[in-house]
C-alpha cells in the first residue's frame, strides 16, 4: 500500500507539475481539467477547493479588470447596487441584510468608493480652500468681497433679462449701483497684515491653545486640514450614526447593531454620490434652484424609503422616524464636525 500511495502522489504531483507549467505559456487558465492554484481536479468554472477560477486570463484587459474588480466588484455587482441604491434603498438593504451578498456592492465598498469618489471630484473642480490665505483680518475680507463680487454677477445677470423701464429693472440699477460701490471700497482697503490677535478661547491645554492660535493666524490652513481630515475620518460617520438609529428600534429585539449598520452605510453612500451629482450639476450649468430643491428634497426621501422598506414599516411609522432622524442628524453633523475641529487644531 505504501507503494501505490507513493505512486499516486508521483502522478498526482506530475499532473499538477504538468498543469503549472503549461499554465505560464497558456492564457487559458488550468490544463487537463486541473486548478493552476492548488492543483485540485475541476468540476466546473472554479475550483470547489479554493476558489479561483478555471479560467485564467493573461492579458492587459485583464489587468484593468482586476483594479476595477478590487475596488468595488464591477463585474455585475456595482450595476445590480447602484439602482437599488438609488431607487430603492429599502430593498436593497433588507436583501443584502438577509444574506443576499453575492449580486451587491458591500456597504463598506460602496461607502469607501462614493466617499473616495466624492473628494476626487472636489479635487479635480477645484472645491477646497486655499492653504494660506493670511491672517483672520485678511481671510474675512477677503470672503466679504468674494460674496459681494458674487452678489454683484448675479444682480447684472437677472438685469440683463430686463428692459428698461420695468420695476424689476429699475431696483436692479440700484442695487447693482450699491453692490459696485461697496466692491470699489473693499477692494480700496489694504488688507491687513501682520500677527493676528490672540486668541480669545483660552482651554489651559497648551498643545490645543497652540492649535487655536495658528487657526487664527491662518484660518485658511485650519479650513484646509478639516477637508483632509474630512476625507480621512469619514468612516467616523458610521459608528456615530449607529447609535442614533438603534435608538429609533430599542424596543425592537429583531433589528440588531449590523441591521443599523448596513443601513446607515448604504445611506452615507448614497449622500455621498448625491453630493457628486450635485456638484457635478452646479459644474455643467444646471439651475442653482434646482439644485437646491434636490439637495433639500432628496435625502429625507431617500431616508424615508430606506427607513420604510430596509425595516418593513408602514408608511407613517417610518415617517415618524425619519423626522426624528433627521432631528438626530444635526447632533451627528455636529459630533463629527468638533471631532474634526478637534483633530485639526491638535493635527
Amino acid at each position: 500500500m505504501g507503494e501505490f500511495d507513493a505512486a499516486g502522489d508521483l502522478v498526482t504531483g506530475a499532473l499538477i507539475g504538468r498543469a503549472v507549467d503549461h499554465g505560464r505559456d497558456d492564457t487559458h487558465g488550468a490544463q487537463g481539467g486541473i486548478c493552476l492554484n492548488c492543483g485540485t481536479v475541476l468540476v466546473g468554472p472554479h475550483c470547489h477547493q479554493c476558489g479561483q477560477a478555471g479560467h485564467v486570463h493573461r492579458t492587459i484587459g485583464a489587468i484593468w479588470h482586476e483594479i476595477l474588480h478590487g475596488v468595488v466588484h464591477f463585474e455585475g455587482k456595482l450595476w445590480n447596487t447602484l439602482p437599488l441604491l438609488a431607487f430603492r434603498p429599502g430593498e436593497l438593504t433588507r436583501r443584502y441584510i438577509h444574506g443576499e451578498r453575492a449580486h451587491f456592492v458591500s456597504p463598506m465598498a460602496m461607502f469607501l468608493f462614493s466617499v473616495f469618489t466624492m473628494f476626487a471630484v472636489m479635487q479635480i473642480m477645484g472645491i477646497s480652500p486655499p492653504p494660506e490665505v493670511g491672517g483672520s483680518s485678511q481671510f474675512r475680507a477677503g470672503l466679504e468681497t468674494g460674496w459681494t463680487e458674487s452678489a454683484l454677477q448675479n444682480a447684472r445677470a437677472k438685469r440683463a433679462a430686463l428692459n428698461a423701464g420695468e420695476p424689476r429693472a429699475v431696483a436692479l440699477d440700484r442695487e447693482i449701483a450699491r453692490l459696485s460701490g461697496e466692491l470699489a471700497e473693499l477692494r480700496s482697503k489694504p488688507m491687513a497684515g501682520g500677527a493676528a490677535a490672540k486668541p480669545v478661547v483660552r482651554t489651559g491645554w497648551p498643545r490645543l491653545d497652540k492649535g487655536i492660535a495658528k487657526a487664527e493666524q491662518n484660518p485658511g490652513l485650519a479650513l484646509y486640514k478639516l477637508q483632509t481630515n474630512s476625507y480621512k475620518f469619514s468612516w467616523a460617520l458610521i459608528p456615530l450614526s449607529i447609535p442614533f438609529v438603534w435608538l429609533l428600534f430599542a424596543w425592537h429585539r429583531r433589528f440588531h447593531g449590523y441591521d443599523h449598520a448596513v443601513f446607515v452605510t448604504y445611506s452615507l453612500a448614497f449622500m455621498s454620490l448625491l453630493f457628486i451629482a450635485v456638484m457635478i450639476g452646479g459644474a455643467v450649468g444646471v439651475p442653482g434652484n434646482l439644485i437646491a430643491a434636490v439637495a433639500t428634497f432628496v435625502p429625507p426621501v431617500h431616508i424615508f424609503f430606506q427607513m420604510k422598506g430596509a425595516y418593513r414599516q408602514r408608511g407613517w411609522k417610518a415617517l415618524v422616524r425619519t423626522a426624528i432622524l433627521l432631528v438626530f442628524i444635526t447632533f451627528i453633523v455636529t459630533l463629527f464636525g468638533l471631532l474634526l475641529l478637534g483633530l485639526g487644531l491638535l493635527g
